[in-house]
Protein backbone atom coordinates (compact mmCIF):
# COMPACT_ATOMS: atom_id res chain seq x y z
CA UNK A 1 0.00 0.00 0.00
CA UNK A 2 0.97 3.59 -1.07
CA UNK A 3 1.34 6.16 1.44
CA UNK A 4 -0.13 8.63 -1.31
CA UNK A 5 -3.57 6.53 0.14
CA UNK A 6 -2.92 8.56 3.26
CA UNK A 7 -4.55 11.44 1.57
CA UNK A 8 -7.53 9.69 -0.56
CA UNK A 9 -8.57 6.56 1.53
CA UNK A 10 -11.42 6.33 3.76
CA UNK A 11 -9.73 7.42 7.14
CA UNK A 12 -12.06 4.86 9.63
CA UNK A 13 -10.12 2.15 7.20
CA UNK A 14 -6.76 3.76 7.10
CA UNK A 15 -6.99 3.78 11.34
CA UNK A 16 -8.00 0.22 11.68
CA UNK A 17 -5.38 -1.30 8.94
CA UNK A 18 -2.48 0.76 10.65
CA UNK A 19 -3.47 0.77 14.48
CA UNK A 20 -3.82 -3.07 14.24
CA UNK A 21 -0.49 -3.90 13.83
CA UNK A 22 0.41 -1.46 15.88
CA UNK A 23 -1.24 -2.23 18.93
CA UNK A 24 -0.32 -5.89 18.13
CA UNK A 25 3.31 -5.29 17.92
CA UNK A 26 3.20 -2.62 21.18
CA UNK A 27 1.35 -6.06 22.96
CA UNK A 28 4.69 -7.88 21.73
CA UNK A 29 6.90 -5.67 22.56
CA UNK A 30 4.84 -5.27 26.39
CA UNK A 31 5.52 -8.90 26.34
CA UNK A 32 9.19 -8.55 26.76
CA UNK A 33 8.95 -7.07 30.36
CA UNK A 34 5.96 -8.85 31.47
CA UNK A 35 7.50 -12.65 30.51
CA UNK A 36 10.68 -11.55 32.38
CA UNK A 37 8.24 -10.53 35.27
CA UNK A 38 6.03 -13.21 35.37
CA UNK A 39 8.72 -16.29 35.53
CA UNK A 40 11.44 -14.00 37.50
CA UNK A 41 8.40 -13.63 39.89
CA UNK A 42 7.39 -17.37 39.84
CA UNK A 43 10.89 -18.69 40.60
CA UNK A 44 13.07 -15.64 42.27
CA UNK A 45 10.13 -13.92 44.33
CA UNK A 46 9.40 -10.52 45.11
CA UNK A 47 12.91 -9.58 45.33
CA UNK A 48 13.63 -10.55 41.66
CA UNK A 49 10.38 -8.43 40.90
CA UNK A 50 11.92 -5.57 42.90
CA UNK A 51 15.52 -6.06 40.70
CA UNK A 52 13.74 -5.19 37.43
CA UNK A 53 11.42 -2.25 38.88
CA UNK A 54 14.70 -1.14 39.65
CA UNK A 55 16.15 -1.27 36.36
CA UNK A 56 13.17 -0.75 34.63
CA UNK A 57 13.53 3.29 34.48
CA UNK A 58 16.77 3.30 33.25
CA UNK A 59 15.44 0.89 30.31
CA UNK A 60 12.27 3.12 30.32
CA UNK A 61 14.38 6.43 29.22
CA UNK A 62 16.71 4.26 26.75
CA UNK A 63 14.01 3.64 24.67
CA UNK A 64 12.65 6.92 24.75
CA UNK A 65 15.37 8.39 23.43
CA UNK A 66 15.09 5.97 21.03
CA UNK A 67 11.53 6.50 19.97
CA UNK A 68 12.60 10.20 19.80
CA UNK A 69 14.84 9.54 16.81
CA UNK A 70 12.16 7.06 15.16
CA UNK A 71 8.99 9.48 15.80
CA UNK A 72 10.94 12.41 14.85
CA UNK A 73 12.31 10.83 11.45
CA UNK A 74 9.31 9.16 10.63
CA UNK A 75 7.46 12.31 10.61
CA UNK A 76 9.21 14.61 8.65
CA UNK A 77 9.78 11.61 6.33
CA UNK A 78 5.75 11.18 6.01
CA UNK A 79 5.39 15.33 5.96
CA UNK A 80 8.30 15.77 3.05
CA UNK A 81 6.21 12.87 1.14
CA UNK A 82 3.27 14.90 1.57
CA UNK A 83 4.61 17.84 -0.24
CA UNK A 84 6.63 15.31 -3.11
CA UNK A 85 9.99 16.23 -1.84
CA UNK A 86 11.48 13.14 -2.11
CA UNK A 87 15.18 14.10 -2.11
CA UNK A 88 14.75 15.93 1.47
CA UNK A 89 12.54 12.70 2.57
CA UNK A 90 15.74 10.64 1.86
CA UNK A 91 18.14 12.51 3.84
CA UNK A 92 16.03 12.22 6.70
CA UNK A 93 15.64 8.61 6.56
CA UNK A 94 19.52 8.31 6.39
CA UNK A 95 20.31 10.79 8.87
CA UNK A 96 17.89 8.95 11.19
CA UNK A 97 18.87 5.65 10.48
CA UNK A 98 22.51 7.18 11.86
CA UNK A 99 21.47 9.21 14.71
CA UNK A 100 20.39 6.32 16.63
CA UNK A 101 23.66 4.69 16.57
CA UNK A 102 25.60 8.57 17.05
CA UNK A 103 23.33 8.21 20.27
CA UNK A 104 22.90 5.25 21.58
CA UNK A 105 26.40 3.08 21.65
CA UNK A 106 28.05 5.87 23.79
CA UNK A 107 25.34 5.54 26.64
CA UNK A 108 25.27 1.42 26.19
CA UNK A 109 28.89 2.22 27.08
CA UNK A 110 28.48 4.39 29.78
CA UNK A 111 25.94 2.06 31.45
CA UNK A 112 27.63 -1.17 30.89
CA UNK A 113 30.85 0.49 32.51
CA UNK A 114 28.96 1.93 35.79
CA UNK A 115 26.11 0.06 36.18
CA UNK A 116 26.45 -0.70 39.90
CA UNK A 117 27.24 2.92 40.98
CA UNK A 118 23.79 3.19 38.38
CA UNK A 119 21.86 0.65 40.20
CA UNK A 120 22.62 2.35 43.57
CA UNK A 121 21.86 5.61 42.02
CA UNK A 122 18.53 4.58 41.54
CA UNK A 123 17.68 2.86 44.63
CA UNK A 124 18.26 -0.40 44.99
CA UNK A 125 18.60 -1.74 48.25
CA UNK A 126 21.30 -4.16 50.03
CA UNK A 127 18.79 -6.94 48.76
CA UNK A 128 18.33 -6.37 45.42
CA UNK A 129 21.52 -4.25 44.18
CA UNK A 130 23.10 -7.34 42.64
CA UNK A 131 20.78 -9.04 41.47
CA UNK A 132 19.46 -5.59 39.52
CA UNK A 133 23.15 -4.95 38.33
CA UNK A 134 23.50 -8.25 36.98
CA UNK A 135 19.70 -8.10 35.12
CA UNK A 136 21.20 -4.26 33.44
CA UNK A 137 24.70 -5.53 32.82
CA UNK A 138 23.27 -8.16 30.44
CA UNK A 139 20.02 -6.35 29.27
CA UNK A 140 21.88 -3.26 28.04
CA UNK A 141 23.68 -5.48 25.30
CA UNK A 142 20.61 -5.87 23.18
CA UNK A 143 19.42 -2.47 23.85
CA UNK A 144 21.29 -1.09 20.90
CA UNK A 145 19.37 -3.98 18.40
CA UNK A 146 16.19 -2.71 20.10
CA UNK A 147 16.76 1.05 19.31
CA UNK A 148 17.44 -0.08 15.33
CA UNK A 149 14.18 -2.15 15.46
CA UNK A 150 12.26 0.40 16.69
CA UNK A 151 13.57 3.35 14.33
CA UNK A 152 12.58 0.70 11.72
CA UNK A 153 9.48 -0.15 12.92
CA UNK A 154 7.94 3.21 12.67
CA UNK A 155 9.65 4.33 9.56
CA UNK A 156 8.37 1.41 7.61
CA UNK A 157 5.07 2.74 8.89
CA UNK A 158 5.83 5.91 7.41
CA UNK A 159 6.14 4.19 4.13
CA UNK A 160 2.75 2.10 4.27
CA UNK A 161 4.10 -0.68 5.55
CA UNK A 162 3.07 -1.33 9.50
CA UNK A 163 3.64 -5.35 9.33
CA UNK A 164 7.56 -4.74 10.11
CA UNK A 165 7.16 -4.31 12.99
CA UNK A 166 4.06 -6.68 14.51
CA UNK A 167 6.69 -9.25 13.10
CA UNK A 168 9.82 -8.53 13.97
CA UNK A 169 8.64 -7.73 17.77
CA UNK A 170 6.71 -11.19 17.35
CA UNK A 171 9.67 -13.29 16.38
CA UNK A 172 11.60 -11.38 19.48
CA UNK A 173 8.88 -11.95 21.86
CA UNK A 174 8.52 -16.06 21.33
CA UNK A 175 12.16 -16.53 21.21
CA UNK A 176 11.90 -14.90 24.63
CA UNK A 177 9.44 -16.73 26.10
CA UNK A 178 11.10 -20.06 25.04
CA UNK A 179 14.37 -18.91 26.33
CA UNK A 180 12.71 -17.51 29.33
CA UNK A 181 11.30 -21.19 30.35
CA UNK A 182 14.25 -22.80 29.50
CA UNK A 183 17.17 -20.61 31.37
CA UNK A 184 14.75 -19.33 34.14
CA UNK A 185 12.57 -22.07 34.83
CA UNK A 186 14.50 -25.05 33.68
CA UNK A 187 18.01 -24.38 34.66
CA UNK A 188 17.21 -22.07 37.50
CA UNK A 189 19.06 -19.11 36.32
CA UNK A 190 16.93 -16.73 37.62
CA UNK A 191 17.19 -12.84 37.10
CA UNK A 192 20.53 -13.78 34.98
CA UNK A 193 18.51 -16.57 32.69
CA UNK A 194 15.94 -13.67 31.91
CA UNK A 195 18.19 -11.08 31.04
CA UNK A 196 19.71 -13.43 28.35
CA UNK A 197 16.64 -14.41 26.86
CA UNK A 198 15.58 -10.97 26.24
CA UNK A 199 18.67 -9.78 25.30
CA UNK A 200 18.95 -12.46 22.24
CA UNK A 201 15.44 -11.84 21.42
CA UNK A 202 16.03 -8.84 20.30
CA UNK A 203 18.68 -9.32 18.75
CA UNK A 204 16.62 -11.77 16.99
CA UNK A 205 13.89 -9.44 15.90
CA UNK A 206 16.61 -6.82 14.67
CA UNK A 207 18.14 -9.47 12.38
CA UNK A 208 14.37 -9.75 10.62
CA UNK A 209 13.62 -5.80 10.20
CA UNK A 210 16.96 -4.98 9.21
CA UNK A 211 16.59 -7.28 6.19
CA UNK A 212 13.58 -5.48 5.20
CA UNK A 213 14.89 -2.09 5.88
CA UNK A 214 17.35 -3.17 2.97
CA UNK A 215 15.30 -4.28 0.93
CA UNK A 216 12.98 -0.78 1.73
CA UNK A 217 16.55 0.79 1.32
CA UNK A 218 17.43 0.08 -2.16
CA UNK A 219 13.79 0.66 -3.35
CA UNK A 220 14.08 4.57 -2.13
CA UNK A 221 17.86 4.47 -3.49
CA UNK A 222 19.35 5.34 0.14
CA UNK A 223 23.26 4.38 0.53
CA UNK A 224 23.20 2.14 3.52
CA UNK A 225 26.46 4.69 5.25
CA UNK A 226 27.02 6.43 8.15
CA UNK A 227 25.73 9.97 7.03
CA UNK A 228 24.37 12.80 9.60
CA UNK A 229 23.26 16.24 7.96
CA UNK A 230 23.54 18.55 10.92
CA UNK A 231 20.85 20.62 9.61
CA UNK A 232 18.26 17.59 9.78
CA UNK A 233 19.36 16.63 13.45
CA UNK A 234 17.54 19.39 15.63
CA UNK A 235 14.16 19.26 13.58
CA UNK A 236 14.37 15.17 13.98
CA UNK A 237 14.94 15.42 17.64
CA UNK A 238 12.47 18.53 18.28
CA UNK A 239 9.66 16.67 16.61
CA UNK A 240 10.38 13.53 18.12
CA UNK A 241 11.61 15.10 22.12
CA UNK A 242 7.35 14.82 22.75
CA UNK A 243 7.45 11.29 21.93
CA UNK A 244 10.23 11.29 24.45
CA UNK A 245 9.07 12.53 26.90
CA UNK A 246 5.64 10.65 26.65
CA UNK A 247 8.36 7.33 27.26
CA UNK A 248 10.74 8.80 29.45
CA UNK A 249 8.33 10.23 32.08
CA UNK A 250 7.22 6.97 32.90
CA UNK A 251 10.77 5.80 33.97
CA UNK A 252 11.09 9.23 35.80
CA UNK A 253 7.35 8.76 37.63
CA UNK A 254 8.03 5.11 38.49
CA UNK A 255 12.26 6.23 40.27
CA UNK A 256 10.20 8.89 41.88
CA UNK A 257 7.10 6.88 42.94
CA UNK A 258 9.70 3.88 43.86
CA UNK A 259 11.38 6.27 46.52
CA UNK A 260 8.30 7.46 47.82
CA UNK A 261 7.07 3.82 48.53
CA UNK A 262 10.66 2.93 49.94
CA UNK A 263 10.29 5.59 52.19
CA UNK A 264 6.64 5.08 53.51
CA UNK A 265 5.98 0.86 53.14
CA UNK A 266 9.51 -0.48 52.28
CA UNK A 267 10.00 -3.27 49.97
CA UNK A 268 6.38 -4.07 49.57
CA UNK A 269 5.43 -1.06 47.61
CA UNK A 270 7.51 -1.51 45.50
CA UNK A 271 6.64 -5.03 44.68
CA UNK A 272 3.14 -3.98 44.07
CA UNK A 273 4.16 -1.19 41.81
CA UNK A 274 5.91 -3.63 39.90
CA UNK A 275 3.01 -5.49 39.34
CA UNK A 276 0.70 -2.81 38.86
CA UNK A 277 3.07 -1.12 36.29
CA UNK A 278 2.83 -3.89 34.46
CA UNK A 279 -0.82 -4.18 33.96
CA UNK A 280 -1.29 -0.78 33.90
CA UNK A 281 0.93 0.00 30.65
CA UNK A 282 -1.58 -2.71 28.84
CA UNK A 283 -4.31 -0.32 29.23
CA UNK A 284 -2.60 2.20 27.17
CA UNK A 285 -1.54 0.23 24.07
CA UNK A 286 -4.81 0.65 22.02
CA UNK A 287 -4.75 4.72 22.47
CA UNK A 288 -0.85 4.75 21.29
CA UNK A 289 -1.89 2.01 19.16
CA UNK A 290 -4.66 4.36 17.38
CA UNK A 291 -2.92 7.83 18.08
CA UNK A 292 0.42 6.44 16.35
CA UNK A 293 -2.33 5.36 13.16
CA UNK A 294 -2.77 8.53 13.07
CA UNK A 295 0.47 10.59 12.80
CA UNK A 296 1.61 9.63 9.99
CA UNK A 297 -1.65 9.86 8.04
CA UNK A 298 -1.87 13.47 10.10
CA UNK A 299 1.67 14.30 8.76
CA UNK A 300 1.18 13.49 5.23
CA UNK A 301 -2.20 15.38 5.10
CA UNK A 302 -0.43 18.57 7.05
CA UNK A 303 2.44 18.42 4.12
CA UNK A 304 -0.85 18.31 1.49
CA UNK A 305 -2.66 21.28 3.01
CA UNK A 306 -6.11 18.82 3.55
CA UNK A 307 -7.25 20.79 6.61
CA UNK A 308 -10.90 18.98 5.41
CA UNK A 309 -9.56 15.69 6.09
CA UNK A 310 -7.43 16.50 8.80
CA UNK A 311 -9.76 17.72 10.86
CA UNK A 312 -12.05 14.59 10.43
CA UNK A 313 -9.03 12.33 11.18
CA UNK A 314 -8.71 13.93 14.45
CA UNK A 315 -12.13 13.78 15.34
CA UNK A 316 -12.28 9.86 14.32
CA UNK A 317 -8.96 9.21 16.14
CA UNK A 318 -10.22 10.51 19.40
CA UNK A 319 -13.66 8.54 19.07
CA UNK A 320 -12.24 5.18 18.43
CA UNK A 321 -9.24 5.41 21.05
CA UNK A 322 -12.19 6.83 23.67
CA UNK A 323 -13.75 3.43 22.52
CA UNK A 324 -11.37 0.88 22.30
CA UNK A 325 -9.51 1.54 25.53
CA UNK A 326 -13.31 1.87 27.73
CA UNK A 327 -13.02 -1.90 26.78
CA UNK A 328 -9.51 -2.66 28.24
CA UNK A 329 -10.54 -0.58 31.12
CA UNK A 330 -13.49 -2.69 31.90
CA UNK A 331 -11.93 -5.78 31.52
CA UNK A 332 -9.13 -4.66 33.58
CA UNK A 333 -11.60 -3.27 36.23
CA UNK A 334 -13.59 -6.29 36.65
CA UNK A 335 -10.83 -9.19 36.23
CA UNK A 336 -8.09 -7.38 38.15
CA UNK A 337 -7.36 -9.78 41.03
CA UNK A 338 -6.93 -12.52 38.05
CA UNK A 339 -4.57 -10.48 36.00
CA UNK A 340 -2.29 -9.65 38.97
CA UNK A 341 -2.48 -13.36 40.18
CA UNK A 342 -0.63 -14.09 37.33
CA UNK A 343 2.56 -12.63 38.34
CA UNK A 344 2.49 -13.76 41.97
CA UNK A 345 1.59 -15.92 44.46
CA UNK A 346 1.14 -14.24 47.54
CA UNK A 347 -2.29 -13.20 48.57
CA UNK A 348 -1.32 -10.20 50.59
CA UNK A 349 0.20 -8.51 47.73
CA UNK A 350 -2.33 -9.76 45.56
CA UNK A 351 -5.52 -8.01 48.12
CA UNK A 352 -2.83 -4.59 48.13
CA UNK A 353 -1.90 -4.69 44.16
CA UNK A 354 -5.60 -5.03 43.27
CA UNK A 355 -7.01 -2.47 45.84
CA UNK A 356 -4.09 0.02 44.63
CA UNK A 357 -4.79 -1.10 40.59
CA UNK A 358 -8.50 -0.30 40.48
CA UNK A 359 -7.46 3.20 42.14
CA UNK A 360 -5.11 4.53 39.73
CA UNK A 361 -7.35 3.21 36.91
CA UNK A 362 -10.70 5.08 38.11
CA UNK A 363 -11.34 7.20 35.68
CA UNK A 364 -8.64 6.27 32.44
CA UNK A 365 -10.67 6.58 29.27
CA UNK A 366 -11.14 10.26 29.57
CA UNK A 367 -7.44 10.60 28.77
CA UNK A 368 -7.74 9.08 25.28
CA UNK A 369 -7.92 12.97 24.14
CA UNK A 370 -5.18 13.54 25.97
CA UNK A 371 -2.56 11.43 24.38
CA UNK A 372 -3.98 11.72 20.99
CA UNK A 373 -3.20 15.57 21.44
CA UNK A 374 0.39 15.01 21.77
CA UNK A 375 0.89 12.98 18.71
CA UNK A 376 -1.61 15.17 16.70
CA UNK A 377 0.82 17.94 17.40
CA UNK A 378 4.14 16.06 16.78
CA UNK A 379 2.58 15.13 13.53
CA UNK A 380 1.79 18.82 12.63
CA UNK A 381 4.68 19.80 13.33
CA UNK A 382 4.10 21.78 15.89
CA UNK A 383 7.02 20.72 18.89
CA UNK A 384 7.10 22.82 21.59
CA UNK A 385 2.79 22.55 21.46
CA UNK A 386 3.68 18.76 21.84
CA UNK A 387 5.71 18.75 24.80
CA UNK A 388 4.06 21.06 26.20
CA UNK A 389 1.20 19.15 26.44
CA UNK A 390 3.44 15.74 27.23
CA UNK A 391 5.18 16.96 30.59
CA UNK A 392 1.65 17.92 31.77
CA UNK A 393 0.21 14.92 33.35
CA UNK A 394 2.91 12.85 35.22
CA UNK A 395 5.41 15.70 35.74
CA UNK A 396 3.48 18.53 35.80
CA UNK A 397 0.79 17.60 37.59
CA UNK A 398 1.30 13.59 39.12
CA UNK A 399 5.02 14.02 40.27
CA UNK A 400 4.12 17.38 43.03
CA UNK A 401 0.58 15.92 43.87
CA UNK A 402 2.06 12.60 44.94
CA UNK A 403 4.59 14.44 47.06
CA UNK A 404 2.04 16.30 48.56
CA UNK A 405 -0.26 13.42 49.27
CA UNK A 406 2.66 10.98 50.72
CA UNK A 407 4.58 14.04 52.30
CA UNK A 408 2.42 16.52 53.06
CA UNK A 409 -0.96 14.94 54.21
CA UNK A 410 0.98 11.52 55.19
CA UNK A 411 -1.33 8.79 52.98
CA UNK A 412 1.37 6.76 52.40
CA UNK A 413 0.83 4.30 49.21
CA UNK A 414 -2.69 5.53 48.76
CA UNK A 415 -1.69 8.85 47.98
CA UNK A 416 1.06 7.66 45.29
CA UNK A 417 -2.25 5.54 43.72
CA UNK A 418 -4.70 8.27 44.19
CA UNK A 419 -2.17 10.85 42.23
CA UNK A 420 -3.17 8.84 39.10
CA UNK A 421 -6.51 9.67 38.81
CA UNK A 422 -6.62 13.38 39.74
CA UNK A 423 -3.73 13.90 37.34
CA UNK A 424 -6.02 12.02 34.30
CA UNK A 425 -8.96 14.16 35.41
CA UNK A 426 -6.78 17.57 35.13
CA UNK A 427 -4.45 16.71 32.07
CA UNK A 428 -7.79 15.67 30.12
CA UNK A 429 -9.65 19.26 30.72
CA UNK A 430 -6.46 20.75 29.69
CA UNK A 431 -6.34 19.12 26.45
CA UNK A 432 -9.93 19.57 25.45
CA UNK A 433 -9.55 22.68 25.46
CA UNK A 434 -6.35 22.46 23.30
CA UNK A 435 -7.97 20.61 20.82
CA UNK A 436 -11.37 22.39 20.65
CA UNK A 437 -9.05 25.68 19.96
CA UNK A 438 -7.31 23.75 16.99
CA UNK A 439 -10.79 22.50 15.79
CA UNK A 440 -11.50 25.98 15.37
CA UNK A 441 -8.28 26.96 13.67
CA UNK A 442 -9.39 24.10 11.23
CA UNK A 443 -12.34 25.61 10.08
CA UNK A 444 -10.76 28.70 9.89
CA UNK A 445 -8.69 27.36 7.33
CA UNK A 446 -10.71 25.40 5.44
CA UNK A 447 -12.92 28.39 5.30
CA UNK A 448 -10.14 30.22 3.65
CA UNK A 449 -9.45 27.24 1.35
CA UNK A 450 -12.88 27.44 0.47
CA UNK A 451 -13.06 31.20 -0.83
CA UNK A 452 -9.75 30.90 -2.61
CA UNK A 453 -11.21 27.93 -4.83
CA UNK A 454 -14.38 30.01 -5.42
CA UNK A 455 -12.38 32.96 -6.32
CA UNK A 456 -10.43 31.08 -8.55
CA UNK A 457 -13.14 29.49 -10.19
CA UNK A 458 -14.24 33.06 -10.73
CA UNK A 459 -11.30 34.13 -12.30
CA UNK A 460 -11.02 31.25 -14.60
CA UNK A 461 -14.54 32.16 -16.42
Amino acid sequence: MSNKDFGVEKISKLLFRFSIPVILSMLVSELYSMVDTFFVGREVGGEGIGALIVVFPLQRILMAVSIMIAVGTATAFSRHNGNNNIGKARQVLQTGFSLVFTVMVPLVIGILIFREKIVGIMGAGPDISSLAATYLGIIIIGTTFLSMTIFISHNMIALGNPKISIISTSIGAVINIILDFILVQGNGMGVQGAAIATAFSQIAGFSYAFYHYTKMRKMYNIPLKYKLDHKLIAPILLVGLSAFVIEAEDGILMGVLSSLLTSTVGDQGIIVLGVVSKLYMFLFITIFGMASAMQPIAAYNVGARNFTRLRALMTKTIAYATLTSSVMWAVAMTFAPQLIGIFIEDTAIIGEATKAFRTMIAVFPVISMYYVSIFYFQASGRARMSISVAVLRQLVIMLPISLILVKGFNMGAAGVWLSYPIADVLSSIASFMLIRNEGIELNTAIAAQKRAKTANGVAAH
